[in-house]
Formats: structure tokens, C-alpha cells, sequence
């Protein structure tokens, strides 16, 4: 549970202050695109915090530097809360998104560490989607209420509060898992080299391109429905937040029987499944939208989607991260930069068009979808090198 709520960094920073982003902008006298950029430096955050913190973990142990990172969330947090102009949240944005992301980062690389195979590092991951699946979900209902109570600077005073409350979890019952005699030594020079290997691994590059490309079908999915169905299809904003929750609630389900399905089928023949169905629906979903269809039949496409993304995502991190134990730090800190990255490149081009343009959005959904199947088979190779590590 305290694993899983270290990585929700990122939803909490992204999503629990958006209901009050409008606010936020007029408080500060900044326009509407000025403000949206709040969210792209912790974006940009959230990618480069993984970069630093996952090497530095790897040198330095876990516990220490994770401590260090929801110390430094808490902190910024609780300044932007305090900032007097748009161009000091921002600065203050990108501290916090890459304070948020030594959570993230070094949580994976905890797993990896306390886990012996693909298949239970699997299991770990996909048990702990029942935490940060239900983040993203919570994240702008909750924010909406702080607003019935306060003002945008109140909502990063919780944000605060979240963040000292981890750290005194963490500082209470966060064990040390990288012994000393498994830390990385050589410095700067070692990290380079590390990643350097990790790079020129096809299985490994392959497997963070799915966790990334997974993570970006998701994003256009984020950016693009409020406008799908609400502008375009006219469902209320009650509905909305129903169809929501009904996706949100596949995701996680297809996360838990991925835990209990990958002891006797392996994180490969799972992540090859979820890669599919979701590129099924994916593509089923682009015909449907070009043809005009209705919600009867946009609505399945997108929860089978959706839940895919459940299944996809803790085999993914698994099979990434499980040839290279001695570098689960900067292995994750790199599948972060891919996940964060791509979906910050990916989210806008759900909007291309305008509120009331579907096609963008599909062809997007499509394209990310189909390009991790494609990804996928770089990893066959590698997984004919070392069958026994996959299973």
C-alpha cells in the first residue's frame, strides 16, 4: 500500500488542481495557455526527476534518496501554494514534478528489487494498480470539492499535507531493500554506462516503449473524452464522470486478474493479449468514429481500451525491469522518461481540430495502440535469448 502511494505522485500533481486551473490563472494574471503550462513543467518534471532519482538510487540505496524526494514534494508543494506570480509556479511546478517522480521511479525499482522473476515482479505491480489506478480517478473529484472549501492555493496546501504525510510513512515503515553490496559505485561515468546498456538492450527498450505508449493511449483518453461525450455526444457531466468510473473500475479489474492469471501464463503472453485486444478496440473504435457511429458502440471500444491498459501496464514494467536487477533504478528511471514523455507529446493531438473534432482523437488512439503491437516485436528476439527470465 505505501509503495503504491508513492507512485501516485503523478496523478495528484496533475489532476487534483485542475478543477481549479481557470481560478488559478485569473488569480495570477496569466492566460489560459500560461496556466495550462503548469501542467506541462510537471510533465516535464516527472520525466526528468525519474532520470535523476532512479541512477542516484542505484548508487545510494532506495530509502535515502526516496526520503529525500517526498521531503523536497512536500516542500515545493506547499511554496506553490505560497507563489506570488505564474513564472514562480512554474519554476516551482518543475521542482515538484521531478520531487514527485523520485516516488515513482524508485517505488518500481523497490519491487524489482524485493521480487525474484518476471512473474512475481508482475504480480507486485499489478496488485499495486488497486492503488494507483483509483488515483487518477479520485484525483479531480476530490479537487473539485477542495474548492467548495478553498481556492487552488488550498488545494497545493493539501497537496502538501499528502506529501508530509508520506514522508512520515516513509520515514516510519519504509524498509532499506538494496543492500550495500548490490549499490552501484563509479559515479557519474557508471550511471552513463549503465544506461548506455539498458539502451542498446532490444528487449528492454521495447518493453519501456509499450509502458510508455500504453501510458500515452491513456493520456489522449484523458485529454480528449470530457469533449467526446460531453460536447459531442451530450452526455452530462454526471454521465461522464460515470463512464469514468466504469473504465477506471476495467482497468483495475483487468490489473487483478492479470495477478492471478501470470503464475501459469507469464507477464509475456499477457502483455502480448492486453497489447491486442487494446489495438482491436482501438482500431474498432477509429471505423466506428469515422462511420458516424453512436455511443452503443464508442462506448465498448473505449472500456475495452481502457481495461486493456490494466493488463498491458504492470507486465510491461515487469519484463523491463527483470534482466537488469543490478540497475532496476536507472532501468526505471529511463521507463519513466518514456512514459511521461511520450504521453506529453501524445496528449494534445487528441485536441487537433478543436472541442468537436472525434477524428484526431481516434486516429490517435490508433496509432499508439497499433505502434506498441509493433514495438512488441522487438522483444521476441530477446525473449528467444532467455526464455527461462520470462517466465
Amino acid at each position: 500500500m505505501l509503495l503504491g502511494a508513492l507512485t501516485t505522485f503523478g496523478p495528484l500533481s496533475m489532476d487534483l488542481y485542475l478543477p481549479g486551473l481557470p481560478a488559478l490563472g485569473d488569480d495570477l494574471s496569466a492566460s489560459a495557455s500560461a496556466a495550462q503550462l503548469t501542467i506541462t513543467a510537471c510533465m516535464a518534471g516527472l520525466a526528468l526527476g525519474q532520470l535523476l532519482a532512479g541512477p542516484i538510487s542505484d548508487a545510494l540505496g532506495r530509502r535515502r534518496p526516496m526520503i529525500a524526494g517526498v521531503l523536497l514534494f512536500a516542500t515545493a508543494s506547499g511554496l506553490c501554494a505560497l507563489a506570488p506570480s505564474i513564472w514562480t509556479l512554474l519554476g516551482l511546478r518543475l521542482v515538484q514534478g521531478m520531487a514527485g517522480a523520485a516516488g515513482i521511479s524508485i517505488a518500481r525499482a523497490m519491487v524489482r528489487d524485493i521480487t525474484s522473476g518476471g512473474a512475481a515482479t508482475a504480480r507486485v505491480f499489478a496488485m499495486l494498480m488497486l492503488v494507483t489506478g483509483i488515483a487518477p480517478l479520485l484525483a479531480p473529484l476530490l479537487g473539485g470539492l477542495l474548492l467548495h472549501v478553498t481556492d487552488w492555493r488550498g488545494v497545493f496546501a493539501v497537496l502538501a499535507g499528502i506529501g508530509a504525510l508520506l514522508l512520515l510513512a516513509a520515514v516510519l515503515r519504509l524498509p532499506e531493500t538494496l543492500p550495500p553490496s548490490a549499490r552501484r559505485v563509479g559515479g557519474t561515468s557508471a550511471s552513463l554506462g549503465a544506461m548506455g546498456v539498458l539502451l542498446r538492450d532490444r528487449a528492454f527498450v521495447a518493453y519501456a516503449l509499450c509502458v510508455g505508449l500504453a501510458f500515452a493511449t491513456l493520456t489522449i483518453y484523458l485529454a480528449g473524452s470530457s469533449y467526446l461525450l460531453e460536447d459531442v455526444h451530450g452526455l452530462t457531466p454526471a454521465l461522464f464522470g460515470l463512464v469514468f468510473a466504469v473504465n477506471a473500475a476495467g482497468m483495475i479489474l483487468n490489473a487483478q486478474l492479470s495477478a492471478r492469471l501470470v503464475q501459469r501464463l507469464g507477464p509475456s503472453t499477457l502483455l502480448g493479449f492486453g497489447l491486442a485486444t487494446g489495438a482491436v478496440a482501438a482500431v474498432v473504435f477509429l471505423i466506428a468514429t469515422l462511420a458516424g457511429a453512436g455511443l452503443v458502440i464508442l462506448l465498448p471500444c473505449l472500456f475495452v481500451l481502457v481495461g486493456s491498459r490494466g493488463m498491458v501496464g504492470p507486465n510491461a514494467q515487469a519484463l523491463a525491469l527483470t534482466e537488469h536487477p543490478e540497475s532496476a533504478g536507472t532501468a526505471s528511471g529511463l521507463m519513466g522518461v518514456c512514459q511521461f514523455g511520450i504521453a506529453a507529446l501524445a496528449a494534445p493531438l487528441a485536441g487537433l481540430g478543436g472541442a468537436t473534432a472525434t477524428k484526431p482523437m481516434a486516429f490517435a488512439l490508433a496509432a499508439s495502440a497499433l505502434a506498441a503491437i509493433g514495438v512488441l516485436a522487438l522483444s521476441v528476439r530477446a525473449e528467444a535469448r532467455t526464455p527461462a527470465s520470462m517466465s
